[in-house]
């Protein structure tokens, strides 16, 4: 017991310097430090909290950050889309990651190509993509979206038929809310996302409590958020709905169908409730690590930054710049 106990106070003691080099770094170097809700709790941590991120939210929130912040220099702890949106909304800053081949399998179930020749088959109608796509992408579309906005964007676009990309399951739930709404369709691109379409109503193990609520992101399959709400109580939305419905809800126990790590946060600021957290996890979100963090932040300003850089070329950040600037309208 003796042995097991040093070993932890080690552990503490080398996390604690980690932190304590990187924020003296990013004070150096002028550097903000943003972190997605799907990162690792070490890098969730924020500064106040004895960690070092300046910033914790989802994609939306993260842009509006990106946009608003003076530092010089932007560090993104999350996936390559996240942080090319980052330099796309501030092309006069500098843009790291931690790990750039840090990627994302939605994102790369699309291309700039796929988008024109969608627009070949239904000509004239509006392209709302998801925030989750790669620059390139972005580049053809007519606008953004991220899962908080995208029933607003989709209503305020001057057309009753939507072509929406590219998760299919996204999708299937938005075409739901958005045609009871504003009485609008959706034509949907078959991509997923890896973690969220793992939510089957086959192969989740809820409990038979009935007050367990459910707790579900846009992404997952369109069948699962229909029955599992024909069962329970619940919400399928953003991660800042999610968030705003546990905050709001008298139930005391819930069950979170989205990125396990996002339970790190509902459980920090709901230490009444309790959370049933599938441990299914991101596998590119992962990539980022403290260790990973410190190493970038010492290449800034060498001759190896390069390796730790987003770069866009200018036309693609240009094109790609009013999209993305279009949906950050709608907060």
């Amino acid at each position: 017991m003796q042995a097991i106990a040093q070993l932890r106070r080690m552990l503490t003691e080398s996390r604690k310097s980690l932190y304590d080099r990187i924020n003296r770094l990013k004070k150096e170097k002028n550097v903000v430090v943003l972190a997605h809700y799907y990162m690792s709790p070490e890098l969730q941590l924020s500064t106040a909290e004895g960690g070092c991120a300046d910033f914790l939210g989802d994609s939306l929130g993260l842009s509006l950050e990106a946009q608003k912040t003076n530092a010089e220099n932007i560090m993104f702890c999350g996936v390559r889309f996240m942080a090319e949106t980052a330099l796309i909304v501030s092309p006069d800053k500098k843009v790291f990651m931690p790990d750039v081949s840090s990627g994302c399998s939605l994102a790369s179930s699309i291309s700039a190509k796929d988008i024109i020749e969608l627009r070949k088959k239904y000509p004239g109608l509006p392209v709302m993509g998801y925030i989750n796509t790669y620059a390139e992408t972005k580049a053809e579309l007519d606008i953004c979206c991220t899962s908080r906005n995208a029933v607003s964007i989709a209503g305020s676009l001057d057309s009753d038929k939507i072509i929406f990309v590219p998760d299919i399951f996204m999708g299937q739930n938005l075409k739901e809310a958005i045609s009871k709404k504003y009485n609008k369709d959706l034509i949907l691109w078959n991509g997923t996302c890896e973690v969220h379409e793992q939510f089957r109503n086959e192969t989740m193990n809820v409990s038979d409590d009935a007050d367990v609520e459910m707790l579900m992101h846009w992404e997952v399959p369109g069948d699962t958020a229909r029955e599992q709400l024909k069962i329970r109580k619940g919400v399928v939305g953003s991660t800042g709905d999610i968030l705003n419905y546990v905050k709001n809800s008298n139930a005391k126990k819930f069950y979170l169908a989205s990125e396990c790590d996002l339970g790190e946060s509902l459980k920090k600021s709901n230490a009444d409730k309790e959370f049933i957290t599938p441990c299914i996890k991101c596998p590119y979100m992962k990539q980022n690590t403290l260790e990973k963090l410190l190493a970038s932040l010492e290449s800034i300003g060498t001759d190896t930054e390069d390796q730790y850089r987003i770069t866009l070329d200018a036309h693609i950040i240009e094109r790609a710049r009013i999209p993305v600037l279009k949906m950050l309208q709608f907060n």
